[in-house]
């Protein structure tokens, strides 16, 4: 069995249609269908415009959002049927990076905090010498100097808040991390830096993951095999460099097309 799988996936909403006046009702199937699996140590690229349901998809994954029908299985275990407190329980296993770095770290705590609070969601018992260890690792792991560790989100550059949100994810030990659009919001010689990284913590670390992004260019960097999203559904699925250079659905090619001929991150290692 893969380590993530993925079947028929349906997450759907229903909203008011017309007016706010109006009775009907229309149904948007924001996941149609997703069949998709995920090997233990992959870095798996999701790529998709706005709008097409990527975000939807990485949050029921997560349990933030309830599936309408199918079956989210992490290392033999269906999470859409687990209660609420098991879920909050097994939300340790998997972890999210979001774009905005900034946003989703405590501007009230240090670097220290952030970290050692992550930690111990883990490691409860966990203090002292052995905690300041724990975080120094943790920084060093992401290229981040530990005499740093007692400022403020403020104090960083966008880039550096990006390494502590992916400290943060790594702090629990998690089975699988979820990046959503983890560089958009960053310059182009800064999303380099956070791409490397990522391949490095996976060599590393044998970090699973799912990428998300609506740049074909930087998912075929980072990913070992790439599924295209539109309008909720999988159009097309495959090897990194297979999608990006023998593509087959005519939404990939189009995707590929939109990529700016500069915006290069090298050869996928």
């Amino acid at each position: 069995m893969p380590y993530l799988q993925i079947t028929d996936l349906h997450t759907h909403f229903t909203q008011r249609g017309g007016s706010i006046f109006s009775p009907t009702k229309q149904v948007v199937r924001a996941v149609d269908g997703v069949n998709l699996t995920l090997e233990k140590g992959e870095i798996l690229g999701l790529v998709g415009e706005s709008g097409c349901g990527k975000s939807t998809f990485s949050r029921t994954i997560m349990q933030l959002i309830p599936a309408t029908s199918g079956a989210v299985v992490l290392d033999g275990e269906d999470l859409s049927k687990l209660s609420r407190s098991e879920v909050r329980r097994r939300r340790l296993d998997f972890q999210m990076v979001f774009q905005d770095p900034y946003a989703s770290l405590n501007p009230r705590m240090t670097i220290f905090s952030t970290l050692a609070e992550a930690v111990r969601q883990r490691h409860p018992k966990l203090r002292g010498s052995s905690l300041f260890n724990r975080v120094e690792t943790l920084m060093a792991t992401v290229g981040l100097d530990a005499k740093v560790m007692r400022k403020y989100p403020h104090e960083f550059s966008g880039g550096q808040r990006q390494r502590i949100a992916i400290a943060r994810a790594l702090a629990p030990e998690p089975k699988l991390i979820i990046a959503d659009e983890p560089v958009s919001a960053l310059d182009v010689s800064i999303q380099s830096q956070i791409l490397n990284l990522i391949k490095t913590l996976q060599k590393d670390l044998g970090l699973t993951m799912i990428f998300i992004s609506h740049d074909l260019g930087v998912v075929h960097y980072i990913a070992d095999r790439i599924a295209v999203m539109y309008k909720g559904k999988i159009v097309e699925s495959g090897p990194a460099g297979t999608v990006f250079y023998e593509p087959k659905a005519d939404y990939t090619k189009r995707l590929i097309a939109s990529i700016p001929k500069l915006a290069t991150y090298g050869e996928p290692g």
